[in-house]
């Protein structure tokens, strides 16, 4: 086509248009076309295709953006639209009159060259047109209808793009991105699955775990041993608060992928928030154990235990978690624990230690103020709760340090 020859109809195509427009309605449209087609949104090796779509996509706005500006009110009328589109038909069908007939010159040449030369090489000049089509990156919209094929660019940047019509609507889609459907023949597992994890990805990206969830099913029923949709499954139906269910994919996923201390401590939360803690627990055990160095495993053993009062384990696991690696809660567990079994001067210890993994956190200064309240050292208690103060107010901690000054002997003043 003549670079001329604004194709203005294809243009309104690419972004989803309908005229009239003006330059605010084509910005809008950029907008959420990029939000559809950026590469960063691609499934895996679809990134290419929806680069290539949005730079069409922004290449079309740009033009239509600077059209809109020459034109009369700021708008783009239908009547401008049409005779746009005319004339580029025209140039297209000029284009086209041209391909033909150097196509018939070069059948002819071959029919020439098969006369004189029969076994030269033969190639087929048929093609096939396919119907139905999914989207390989949003495969939630369902097999949608192909309405047309376009392309756009030129040369070494041409580029193929297609109109289909979805439940959703109908949307402008790279042909890269497209499958075709043949009924005929069953989908593999694999591409079920690829295509389901997709779709899940999108629906939890909007905050839909319960759609998400649906997905994943037909996902886990195409292979029911793959670990990763058995791991999306189950924060899909955790965070959708079907608890029960989430509990029966993550047992699931431990099955097959029981070696790892991920799913075990995911099923501790999920038994922790479903009230059953000894099964709880019993996870927590399993991750931390698959995970020997990891202070946080062994935290969460320690506050389990400690709920179910099993004071003496608790303190010996969350003592383990401080030598791998200390942190204010669980330090402050550790403080609590050594209080329920009595040893004050442990308790003020771990408090203490908290204080110094970070000077600025209010709550433990105020357990090593309460700590220190239990024993004889009422100057460095006095201390500690005006430190906690002047990090934040704390009712709690002011009738403590009230308590606490009343408690101080009074002297005589010298005479």
């Amino acid at each position: 086509m003549p670079a001329n020859v604004l194709d203005l109809e294809q243009s309104i195509l690419l972004l989803e248009l309908e005229p009239p427009f003006d330059k605010r309605a084509v910005q809008l449209a950029r907008r959420r076309l990029a939000k559809i087609w950026h590469p960063d949104l691609a499934p895996p090796g679809r990134q290419f295709e929806h680069e290539r779509h949005l730079k069409a996509i922004n290449e079309a706005a740009d033009q239509l953006e600077r059209l809109a500006e020459g034109s009369r009110g700021g708008r783009v009328s239908r009547n401008a639209v049409k005779v746009s589109a005319a004339a580029a038909r025209a140039a297209r069908a000029e284009a086209g009159r041209r391909a033909y007939e150097e196509e018939q010159r070069a059948r002819a040449s071959a029919a020439d060259r098969r006369r004189h030369d029969p076994f030269g090489d033969r190639t087929p000049d048929h093609s096939v047109v396919h119907r139905y089509a999914r989207c390989l990156s949003y495969p939630e919209w369902g097999v949608g209808t192909v309405q047309g094929i376009y392309f756009t660019g030129g040369g070494d940047n041409i580029q193929q793009w297609a109109r289909v019509k979805f439940a959703p609507g109908i949307r402008t889609v790279p042909a890269g991105s497209l499958q075709f459907v043949d009924f005929s023949k069953p989908d593999p597992g694999a591409e079920r699955v690829q295509r389901f994890m997709t779709a899940a990805q999108h629906a939890m990206a909007d905050g839909d775990y319960k759609l998400a969830a649906q997905r994943l099913i037909y996902a886990r029923d195409a292979e029911p041993s793959n670990a990763a949709v058995l791991r999306l499954m189950t924060l899909a139906f955790w965070q959708s608060g079907n608890l029960s269910a989430a509990g029966r994919s993550v047992r699931d996923w431990a099955r097959v992928d029981g070696d790892r201390p991920t799913p075990h401590r995911f099923a501790s939360r999920i038994y922790e928030d479903m009230g059953a803690i000894p099964p709880a627990l019993q996870e927590a055990e399993r991750a931390a154990e698959r995970a020997h160095n990891d202070s946080s495993a062994w935290e969460r053993v320690g506050r389990l235990r400690l709920q179910l009062n099993e004071v003496e384990a608790a303190i010996d696991a969350l003592d383990r978690a401080r030598k791998l690696g200390p942190s204010v809660e669980g330090l402050l567990d550790l403080a609590l624990a050594y209080q329920v079994s009595g040893d004050v001067g442990a308790e003020v210890s771990a408090a203490e230690q908290a204080t110094l993994v970070a000077p600025l956190d209010q709550q433990a200064w105020s357990r090593y103020a309460h700590a220190l309240a239990r024993t004889d050292r009422v100057g460095e208690c006095i201390a500690a709760c005006e430190h906690a103060l002047a990090l934040g107010d704390d009712a709690e901690v002011a009738d403590l340090l009230e308590s606490v000054r009343a408690r101080v002997p009074r002297g005589l003043e010298a005479a």
